[in-house]
């Protein structure tokens, strides 16, 4: 006869045995936890707000100076296409900063966490 009573915390069916919630809450109060969410916010906030104020510029030069976008670069590519291209080039930049960062710093860290927590069980 099969029941529908979860199974007791700590456990999980058919894997291993999970963390209590009273465990993830110890750790996200643990110095470790605080250095990796500062880690990640003292990367991610900076970046944000760059690429927001070079978007609301791109924006802003598109709207009120017509005459700077306009002006050509080569042939017929003025300086809006330029400038528009660039907005793609720097989002892909952005993804592949932020890929090296979280491979070199915040995965270490959160593996450390994971692992911890995973031997205190």
């Amino acid at each position: 006869m099969a029941t529908d009573a979860p199974p007791p915390e700590g456990t999980s069916p058919g894997g291993p045995a999970q963390p209590t919630t009273e465990a993830f809450v110890a750790m996200q109060a643990s110095p470790e936890f605080a250095d990796l969410r500062r880690s990640h916010r003292s990367f991610a906030f900076p970046l944000t707000i760059a690429f927001v104020t070079w978007y609301l510029l791109y924006v802003l030069l598109c709207n009120y100076a017509g005459g700077f976008m306009a002006t050509k670069v080569v042939g017929n590519i003025n300086m809006a296409l330029v400038l528009g291209l660039a907005q793609f080039a720097t989002t892909f930049l952005i993804a592949w900063l932020y890929s090296r960062h979280a491979a070199t710093k915040l995965d270490p860290k959160a593996e450390a966490i994971k692992s911890r927590m995973e031997a205190d069980v």
